[in-house]
């Protein structure tokens, strides 16, 4: 018989993965639009203005796995939200006092700095609320949330440009502004409904609050190293190869690494590690078995299926959606669907091992990755200099935080079952 905490998980991801069908569609669709009539310069300063803000604010989302674990050992969640508020209020002035005067005056982008500073006040507020919903578990919110947001940004971008008569920078920057802030608002009405939780006030840090903290700061960490394993494989490709093949993986490859990573990556820390969270902190060992039991068995079937597309009908999808030059990104791509399992698996030892309160640990697994990357892209490309190498080097980056990660479960579960053995002897 299934468990409770296994239904409620299975229910939560599959509806997970059609939320965010429905928002890359919309998201895509968007885009394709926009393309058609927008300048595109405007375009690529929106994009780069926003890459830039949200580089900034990501490293609150660190935040979010150390609420989920340390809420479901503690239930302190006022001192909790308490400190997360204080972080947040604190990392979005400095994104106001050092981010926006770089954008301006470094970079030299012409930007209204009303429309850079309701972008950071909108999407400060949106991770407010995501990260608590987060902790408190409201998956139905959550998935409603993430195919909400695409059709917001869509609906406020033709409310300043067709209702207000802004120009169409103006209507891109205004409209998520307004998109972010209407998200807000839906997540703290619905949470409200169900939690109330308390206003600004001091906390006072005992043991377990600063363990909290620095679980906080630790996942903050990971969630740049995360980040910045994309972003040395794209400065690898810029430094190593033609603008053809930057063109390959930009406008192919990445995306397909995005959305295979929103679909079936993200949900394993948005669903699994609450749930096991609360499953080690009571102890039920069954449980979460019969959840990895399942991770992995999704895992290898999602992995196969990819691989399998990719094998027998790759060749004919990127020529139905993408322009001739671009047919050479079909053997960067079956190499990453060959080692995409990898992902999926690691991101559930990792959950595993921040649902232990093993942050610090989770952080070295990262950066051995981002070492290994380096070290495997250098090494290969002593034997070849095709742009394969780059993939496979981000894939060997995966497979050792894999290992690791296996090794470190293994760990913690003989150490949890020698705990456990002498109370039942």
């Amino acid at each position: 018989m299934q468990s409770e905490s296994l239904e409620r998980l299975k229910k939560a991801f599959i509806s997970g993965i059609w939320a965010t069908l429905a928002s890359i569609s919309v998201g895509f669709a968007f885009k394709i639009w926009l393309a058609q009539w927008v300048a595109k310069g405007d375009l690529a300063l929106y994009h780069t203005v926003v890459d830039i803000i949200s580089l900034s604010l990501i490293l609150m989302t660190g935040f979010r796995s150390s609420m989920v674990v340390t809420y479901s050992q503690t239930h302190n969640d006022r001192d909790i939200i308490n400190i997360f508020r204080f972080s947040l209020i604190t990392i979005v002035l400095i994104t106001w006092g050092a981010i926006i005067p770089y954008i301006k005056h470094s970079l030299n982008i012409n930007v209204g700095y009303l429309q850079m500073v309701g972008i950071i006040f909108g999407m400060g507020l949106k991770i407010y609320f995501s990260n608590l919903v987060a902790m408190y578990r409201l998956y139905e919110v959550s998935n409603k949330v993430t195919w909400f947001e695409p059709i917001s940004n869509v609906v406020m971008f033709v409310f300043c440009y067709y209702f207000l008569g802004l120009d169409t920078l103006s209507s891109l920057f205004y409209g998520l502004t307004l998109s972010s802030l209407s998200i807000a608002i839906y997540m703290y009405v619905r949470r409200k409904k169900s939690i109330t939780t308390l206003p600004l006030a001091l906390v006072h840090l005992d043991p377990p609050l600063i363990s909290y903290v620095k679980k906080s700061f630790t996942a903050s960490l990971e969630a740049g190293a995360s980040i910045l394993m994309i972003y040395i494989t794209v400065l690898l490709t810029i430094t190593h190869f033609s603008v053809d093949e930057l063109g390959d993986f930009q406008v192919v490859v990445r995306p397909v690494f995005t959305y295979m990573t929103m679909l079936f990556v993200f949900p394993i820390y948005r669903f699994v590690l609450p749930e096991l969270a609360v499953n080690i902190r009571n102890a039920d060992h069954e449980q979460v078995k019969q959840i990895r039991r399942w991770v992995f068995k999704l895992s290898f079937a999602v992995g196969l299926s990819f691989v399998a597309i990719m094998f027998f009908g790759g060749k004919s999808m990127i020529a139905s959606v993408f322009p001739p030059e671009y047919s050479n990104a079909l053997p960067v791509l079956f190499h990453f669907s060959i080692f995409f399992v990898f992902m999926m698996l690691n991101a559930y030892q990792l959950a595993y091992i921040k649902a232990h309160g093993r942050f610090t640990l989770s952080l070295l697994i990262r950066l051995m990755g981002i070492v290994t990357l380096v070290a495997a892209y250098y090494l290969l490309s002593q034997m070849t200099a095709n742009v394969v190498a780059i993939i496979t080097a981000l894939c060997s980056g995966y497979v050792a935080m894999f290992i690791l990660s296996s090794i470190a479960e293994r760990q913690i579960l003989n150490t949890t079952t020698n705990k456990i053995t002498p109370a039942t002897a």
